[in-house]
This record gives C-alpha cells, structure tokens and sequence, in this order.
C-alpha cells in the first residue's frame, strides 16, 4: 500500500470511525479486525468465529482490550484464563500472548501504543501463519 493511501485510510477513520468503512485484514483463519488510527494510537475491532486462534506471539507495541461478547481462553505470559464480556486486559511490549474464542464466536476491542504499523500498512508481521486443514 502506498503513502498515499495509507493517508487516505487514516484521514477518513480520524475523528468518528465507521467501521463499514475501515478495510478489513484476516491475520489468520476466523480472525477479522479493522484497525482505525491516529498518530500515535490505533484502535482495532477484533471478530472471531467460534474456535478461532490468534496464535502464540508478541509484539513491540503495548495493547490493552475489552472482551465485548463471547467467551475466550487469553494467555498473557504464563497465566491463561477464561474470561467473559467486560473483561479487560494489559499487555506490556514484547509479552507472548494468545486468544481462542471459546463456546461461539467472540468480539474484542484493542488499543495499540504505539500504531502498529504492519496493521496500518493492512499486513499481519507478528501473528505467526495458522496451517489450513
């Protein structure tokens, strides 16, 4: 994606976001999210089918989240639990993590500190790829 489109993207999601709007990246199979930002903070709307994975991994960004629906096993660092709607979540920079939609499909809100940029760019960089079966 170009400078230039990229721009585009984040002059029409700056200020009121409509999420119809926001181009959709899958960083694996069941996982949608749209990522609307700003300079230095990125928001990202998270849909998971049920069963779905976001695999063990980390990232140099710090992220924090609501659980908005569902139910989800989420592993940060050594401390696995199942949570439920409401649940919120701090994850420091460079921490391994992972979620899996539990019981049904599951929707999650993210922030990000700073951008990530593979996000802003509509790429997936630290997600590790799932197989297909």
């Amino acid at each position: 994606m170009s400078n230039e489109d990229n721009d585009r993207i984040n002059a029409a999601t700056t200020g009121f976001i409509d999420l119809d709007k926001c181009p959709v990246i899958e960083p694996v199979p069941g996982c949608r999210l749209r990522t609307p930002h700003a300079q230095h903070l990125m928001l990202s709307y998270l849909e998971m089918d049920a069963g779905a994975e976001v695999p063990l991994h980390s990232h140099p960004h710090e992220q924090g989240g609501i659980l908005l629906k569902g139910k989800l096993q989420l592993t940060i660092g050594d401390d696995t639990r199942i949570v439920q709607p409401g649940a919120m979540f701090l994850i420091e920079a460079n921490v391994v993590h992972r979620a899996v939609a539990v019981d049904g499909p599951a929707l999650i809100l993210d922030v990000f500190s700073p951008v990530r940029e593979d996000y802003a760019e509509l790429t997936n960089r630290y997600i590790p790829p799932t197989d297909c079966v």
